[in-house]
């Protein structure tokens, strides 16, 4: 289980970004941060990961803090996936195994090329094990990112604007992907999104977040018509359409 405490961050000169952040996150979770650009979103995922340090409060996973672990620690608990992927020459294997670094000593063991392995095969990318991965779309790539955010072996998954490059099926497959992952493992999931109708389709609770503090925290039933005026500023509402709810917006 993960549980945020207290959490507050600023960037140095400026304001509080993050202010007092408190939820929790049970095992097997998907959890979708919602909010407008600016209101910490992203920085509180960085605080998670080590990229920034927060001034106050506590992360724990499983009861151990993650603010006080070294960098090495929280990679073998937490994988990070960008919203950028790198457009570099190297090929989807070594990408993939990248993240089993957290607990390499000497050199990659048996054991790294067998996880390596499934992780590629769980996120079907297999064949392209051998390709460069600047020669591959959009979509694949983020792919290959998944699949070694899973070789870590992690019990987090952090996913910071995953799906905003990505055409219609990838965002799909890539969102679905995420949430089968936590539904057959346990790994639980922080997406950062803007699209409500993906976080509705995919996520199992949602944090809506305004100006650095958490305005709502819960099932879907927490998007409703107040919650869409006072965070994003439209009227509209959730409606069921079929067997999924979409959010439609009023003209």
């Amino acid at each position: 289980m993960l549980s945020v405490e207290n959490l507050q961050f600023h960037y140095q000169g400026g304001p509080k970004v993050l202010k007092k952040i408190n939820f929790s996150l049970g095992d097997g979770e998907f959890l979708a941060i919602l909010g407008n650009n600016g209101a910490g979103k992203s920085t509180m995922l960085k605080c998670f990961n080590h990229i920034i340090t927060p001034d106050a409060g506590e992360v724990l996973l499983n009861g151990e803090n993650l603010l006080k672990m070294s960098a090495k620690e929280v990679a073998r608990r937490i994988a990070f996936v960008a919203q950028n992927v790198p457009d570099t020459q190297m090929t989807v294997h070594d990408m993939v195994m990248l993240g089993r670094r957290p607990y390499m000593s000497w050199a990659f063991t048996e054991r790294d090329h067998e996880i390596v392995h499934e992780a590629m095969d769980r996120l079907k990318v297999s064949e392209f094990r051998g390709r460069f991965l600047n020669r591959l779309s959009g979509g694949e790539r983020q792919k290959v990112m998944l699949a070694r955010a899973l070789a870590q072996e992690p019990k987090l998954l952090l996913l910071d604007e995953p799906t905003s490059s990505l055409d219609l099926k990838n965002q799909y497959q890539v969102l679905q992907i995420v949430k089968d992952i936590c539904h057959e493992t346990g790994i639980s999931a922080i997406v950062v999104i803007h699209d409500l109708n993906l976080a509705l389709r995919f996520c199992d609770r949602f944090l809506l977040m305004q100006q650095g503090e958490v305005y709502r925290y819960g099932d879907a039933g927490i998007l409703d018509r107040e919650a869409i005026w006072e965070v994003y500023g439209v009227h509209g509402e959730v409606v069921s359409a079929g067997n999924q709810k979409v959010v439609i917006v009023d003209e």
